[in-house]
């Protein structure tokens, strides 16, 4: 009798503890990395809505906006080792360097070019699907954000003409791409770390930021930007990304909730991204930012210089042959 009432007690105790062990796996956390409020954030709170009702309440997340859970490289690493279930946030260079390839400058020119490129189905969707897969990350949807410009402090003449010196000094993020990108325009590069970069413009470190656009400016760099040049330097898209573990755990009807739900939250962001990006350099424009006035020609000039000085080093560093096959399927 009592063997009998331990066995049972044990049988009800692993089953309780299964089921506590299959809702804490379903309750996953998503990091991104700008404040509350935010579009990204609005946009994964109704992921995540969506995601829910699908479900039937199965499948619950919570959001960590603010790179909450640490940077989004580290954060990335996070995501391929489970201990993160999902994320929205560039690519992390520092796990591969054939990440840059996206960023390449100029890569792509206007927002046609970018959804034929980005959007499902696209080779160049595929390079970073696949460049994912071999991190042990399952990704799930692009969120395209902006073409990028530059941000200043203060005042920079002759801003079209990349040949020309500028005799500023500009934040760029840890990437070769932007680097380069900076010093062969007639800027001067500076790495400095995101969580650094606001302090550096404020007390005069560097005299401006390049790697981001209006969007990210407004929401970090707005008390900073005196002025904003949009260049285009770059196709800026973060991509919605989930544990290849966690995805694995799911059952086929979940996996297709999630896949749908994500799906259907880059349709939602394809559809609005390009006002999207006029909205925030307004939002700049009205905070006290003067919006530097650049021609398509100007651009151009910018552009050719990018791609005959910049592409070549960085084709060498992710693997001449290798990159230059992706670039050749980029649609034009």
């Amino acid at each position: 009798m009592k063997k009998s009432f331990i066995t049972g007690a044990l049988v009800l105790l692993a089953g309780v503890s299964l089921l506590a062990g299959s809702v804490q796996a379903k309750t996953m956390k998503i990091s991104h990395v700008r404040p509350q409020g935010t579009a990204i954030d609005k946009d994964l709170h109704w992921f995540s809505d969506t995601l829910k009702e699908a479900s039937g309440g199965k499948l619950k997340t919570k959001i960590y906006p603010a790179s909450a859970l640490g940077d989004y490289t580290i954060v990335q690493e996070r995501v391929s080792l489970g201990a993160i279930s999902f994320a929205c946030q560039p690519p992390s260079t520092a796990a591969d360097k054939r990440f840059q390839l996206i960023y390449f400058p100029y890569i792509v020119e206007n927002w046609q070019q970018a959804q034929a490129n980005y959007g499902a189905g696209a080779p160049l969707r595929k390079v970073v699907e696949g460049l994912y897969a071999e991190q042990n990350i399952h990704m799930l949807a692009a969120w395209p954000v902006y073409f990028g410009g530059i941000s200043f402090n203060k005042e920079v003449k002759n801003y079209g003409n990349p040949d020309a010196p500028k005799g500023l000094k500009l934040r760029v993020p840890p990437m070769k791409t932007f680097q380069l990108l900076a010093d062969e325009t007639g800027y001067l590069g500076t790495p400095i770390p995101f969580s650094d970069a606001f302090t550096a413009v404020q007390t005069g470190v560097v005299d401006g930021v390049i790697g981001s656009g209006a969007e990210g400016y407004y929401s970090s760099f707005r008390d900073v930007t005196k002025y904003y040049l949009p260049a285009n330097t770059h196709f800026e898209v973060w991509y919605l990304i989930m544990s290849q573990k966690d995805f694995d755990k799911l059952s086929a009807e979940e996996q297709a909730q999630v896949q749908d739900a994500a799906s259907k939250f880059e349709d939602r962001r394809w559809a609005v991204a390009e006002a999207d990006q006029a909205a925030n350099e307004k939002k700049l424009a009205d905070y006290g930012a003067v919006i530097l006035p650049i021609t398509d020609a100007e651009i151009g000039a910018i552009s050719k210089k990018a791609k005959t000085t910049v592409w070549p080093v960085i084709l060498n560093d992710v693997g001449k042959e290798w990159g230059q096959s992706v670039l050749d399927k980029v649609s034009k």
